[in-house]
């Protein structure tokens, strides 16, 4: 048996509870500042947006939500393809520096009060830089997992980089809901806002620590020929195929969690009218729920199928996402939303879990980084960070509340047609290589 090399690369992973500690400590900053960025999107609208008409301002404020993850796929192509060139680890120490500079660009950027019309172009900046590691951030860590998992346990593995980011939810709830509870409404308006943002940089160095310990998957170090760029670039053109229809099957993924997480505290104060306190409760519910669904889905599908799980779960979906919408805006109450937001985290998780190891698997291993991140970033960025924004413009619409159950269902609908053409006839969609083994 060989030793752990310098650089941290051996042949073989010694711990790989650790390993995926260190792999997804990542996925914790940057979702803990979308959640952030959701939750508290009222008071930044207020901050950073030009006064006088606040759902407007609120619009601006999920648009640029929305702007940011529009670098996903950006992010994914560049920055997956240097991962699947370079390797693993080191790509992933590469993302979290980019996406740090995005959080600490959000934390301490001045109101618009102070600076007018710069301030929402600064964190429009901040976004675009938080959506361009992203991008690869979840693709690169889902890889990862997948290839130093054990034979037979690759769902229940790679389930792990989504369950991983409900910590982060859960954390960020947590302090969310603390801070309502020591600070007045109108102090966290104002600047209170600011002091989660301001941890998430605190936490920061920890997390650089956790990634520079990680070693280099197997998998990649048995390639006996890694592609360069340009065969990364053609290979993705090439399989244009299965991108597309890894993004419409992740659909459902993206646009359930950012409903569940999100856009959920949104919804409970402005629609719903429900206590700040009432909404961040849920929140909590969600994350611990979300991070035990995942590995649940992840680890059924290994035993029964990817496929049974997801035509399931996106058919229950499709069926009951806009009744179950209607019945909590008919007469909304905290038991209610949570009842429902526990059916829809249930959804996420369990399809989540399976989905994460179904991409890895259907995309040429080769450039599983760059495939899979561009088909996960385009979920993200047409369809799941869209979803805050989609509500909010399908209530102001329609003005009817439960509206926002069409975009879930159109999600589970993308979802359901994406995994019958996959794996049609029991089969896989064939994938296509430019790099000989």
């Amino acid at each position: 048996m060989s030793s752990t090399t310098s650089h941290g690369q051996p042949p073989e992973l010694k711990s790989r509870l650790g390993a995926i500690l260190r792999s997804t400590s990542g996925n914790f900053l940057e979702q803990f500042d979308f959640f952030l960025f959701g939750f508290y999107a009222t008071a930044i609208s207020k901050a950073f947006f030009p006064p006088g008409n606040d759902t407007n301002a609120l619009l601006l404020t999920f648009t640029t939500f929305w702007l940011g993850a529009l670098m996903r796929p950006v992010g994914a192509i560049v920055l997956g393809a240097y991962i699947d060139r370079i390797g693993r680890r080191k790509g992933l120490i590469v993302t979290l520096a980019i996406m740090a500079m995005g959080t600490v660009i959000i934390a301490v950027c001045p109101t618009y009060a102070s600076i007018g019309i710069a301030a929402p172009i600064i964190v429009l900046i901040g976004r675009l830089l938080q959506g361009f590691s992203a991008g690869v951030e979840l693709g690169g860590v889902s890889v990862y997992l997948f290839e130093i998992s054990t034979p037979g346990n690759r769902g229940f593995y790679t389930s792990f980089q989504s369950a991983s980011q409900q910590v982060a939810i859960f954390v960020a709830a947590l302090l969310g809901y603390f801070l309502s509870e020591i600070m007045p409404a109108d102090q966290v308006t104002a600047w209170g806002w600011r002091i989660p943002f301001f941890i998430g940089c605190a936490i920061v160095p920890f997390i650089f620590l956790l990634r520079r310990t990680l070693e280099e998957t197997p998998a990649f170090l048995a390639m006996k020929k890694h592609p360069t760029a340009s065969e990364i670039f053609a290979s993705a053109a090439l399989n244009w195929r299965i991108i597309v229809l890894g993004m419409f099957m992740a659909a459902m993924t993206t646009v359930t969690f950012y409903f569940v997480t999100v856009y959920t505290p949104t919804f409970g104060k402005n629609v719903l009218k429900l206590s700040t306190a009432d909404s961040l409760l849920v929140t909590l519910a969600v994350a611990v729920t979300n991070f035990i669904w995942n590995p649940v889905g992840g680890a059924l599908s290994d035993r029964i199928g990817r496929k049974p799980v997801l035509i399931t779960i996106s058919t229950l979906a499709l069926i009951t996402a806009y009744p179950a919408l209607m019945w909590l805006t008919a007469e909304p109450s905290f038991g209610k939303m949570l009842a429902v937001e526990m059916l829809f985290s249930l959804y996420f998780g369990v399809y989540s879990g399976t989905m994460l190891g179904a991409l890895v698997e259907i995309v040429p291993a080769h450039v599983r980084t760059t495939c899979f991140s561009l088909a996960f970033a385009l979920a993200a960025a047409l369809f799941g960070t869209f979803t805050p924004l989609a509500s909010t413009w399908l209530i102001k619409q329609t003005g009817n509340d439960a509206s926002p159950g069409f975009w879930l269902m159109f999600a589970a609908a993308s979802g359901l047609i994406a995994t019958l053409i996959i794996y049609r006839g029991g089969q896989i969609v064939e994938t296509r290589d430019t790099v000989p083994a």
